[in-house]
């Protein structure tokens, strides 16, 4: 018979935590982190282990509630609950999950989507996405790598999922002192389906980019589609084919899928295969930059090109680089949107600004000496909520351009 997970730590000798005379002013004002020059750094502090539940407080005495702690990060508080002496255990987890799923099947109404958007969702660091009767978890934060039984009990009990997925391979897993790593938490087989306009996607929780699919894009890949009636479209850095086969599924006479991922494309071609697409859409393997260019040469051209790439911008060091990048991607799909086409560009890069996508792009499409009107720009769909005082973690930034005959 199983037990349930015991909780996080002991309510009555959870450590208190001072904030530095002239330094709690973001904490006051309800910002969900503080920083490590914010924090009394005793060595008491230090030495406790990454992932702590703490009390947080300022040298007011002004109690701010229930954070977890992690001496080695730059964020090195992070907001759990208001209440000083929440207690972590079963119940506390089953609640949040319960109204993270609840507000979910409202805006979806359907049970695939971003379960827990971390610090939007009140759980820093943690992300969720559901596929039916799958889940694919990722603990970002050493407090969330620390709670992931008392998740994986709460999850069993809301959803009865058939398989649970760590998906622990993101690289600021790093910064929190974690390793990377994904493997079974619950269950043996980690394919699974997701279902989006009408399609049933296959999708491999375990080897495919990030956590499997990209929900986010869900409102995106609607727009292009009501584009698609007619159109040969061009789906780069396709994963496993969202853009496309719904464009496929709207009425596109041809698509082309491209990905350097041997593995995203044959899921996207039994995808295809499986709706009966299997002549409307073909997949080329290859670096999509230097196909693209290729595809140019030969003169090559479609009523519609998606360019959604992998993050340019991992770090803030990467900036320059990724302006440039979006910049040349910008101008290679440009050059292959036919006269009246439609281009449709995404970042995921949080360290690349709205207004610095913006510019990269239309100075990339102005090379080609194309006009160009925008259309739209988007963001993630609403499963994908953003703190109001993170504006960082609205990450993913997207333009829908028509290029004029």
């Amino acid at each position: 018979m199983s037990t349930e997970p015991q909780p996080l730590d002991d309510v009555a000798s959870r450590p208190v935590l001072r904030l530095m005379s002239g330094r709690d002013r973001r904490v006051k004002a309800g910002h969900p982190w503080a920083f490590s020059n914010e924090i009394a750094m005793t060595a008491a502090a230090r030495a406790l282990p990454p992932g702590t539940p703490v009390r947080l407080e300022g040298d007011d005495g002004v109690k701010h509630g229930t954070w977890l702690f992690n001496p080695h990060s730059l964020i090195a508080a992070r907001r759990l609950s208001a209440d000083p002496g929440m207690v972590l255990g079963a119940a506390y987890f089953r609640a949040r999950l319960g109204e993270c799923m609840a507000l979910r099947d409202r805006l979806v109404g359907a049970p695939f989507y971003r379960l827990v958007h971390a610090e939007a969702d009140g759980l820093p660091g943690l992300v969720i996405d559901r596929y039916g009767d799958a889940l694919a978890l990722q603990a970002n934060t050493a407090g969330m790598d620390r709670a992931t039984p008392l998740l994986v009990a709460a999850l069993r009990e809301l959803i009865d999922p058939r398989v649970i997925v760590a998906r622990n391979d993101s690289a600021v897993r790093g910064l929190e002192g974690l390793k990377e790593e994904s493997g079974l938490l619950h269950g043996e087989d980690a394919t699974a389906r997701v279902r989006e306009g009408g399609l049933d996607f296959s999708i491999d929780l375990l080897s495919g980019q990030k956590t499997g699919w990209f929900f986010d894009q869900r409102d995106n890949r609607a727009h292009v589609a009501a584009l698609a009636s007619g159109a040969t479209m061009l789906d780069a850095f396709c994963h496993t084919g969202g853009f496309g086969l719904l464009s496929a599924q709207a009425g596109a006479r041809q698509v082309t899928l491209l990905d350097r991922s041997e593995h995203a494309l044959a899921l996207a071609m039994e995808t295809a295969r499986r709706h009966g697409f299997g002549e409307t859409v073909s997949a080329r393997r290859g670096d999509a930059m230097e196909v693209m260019e290729n595809m140019i040469k030969a003169g090559q051209s479609f009523d519609i090109v998606v360019a959604d790439p992998p993050a340019f911008a991992k770090a803030r060091k990467d900036h320059p680089a990724a302006m440039r990048g979006y910049s040349r991607l910008a101008r290679l799909a440009a050059q292959l949107v036919a006269p009246g086409g439609y281009l449709f560009m995404a970042s995921c890069s949080h360290h690349v600004s709205p207004g610095d996508f913006t510019d990269a792009v239309a100075q990339g499409v102005a090379r080609t000496r194309r006009p160009a009107r925008l259309l739209a720009t988007t963001g993630a769909g609403m499963d994908h909520p953003v703190h109001p005082l993170l504006p960082e973690s609205a990450y993913l930034k997207g333009l829908l351009l028509h290029l004029p005959a």
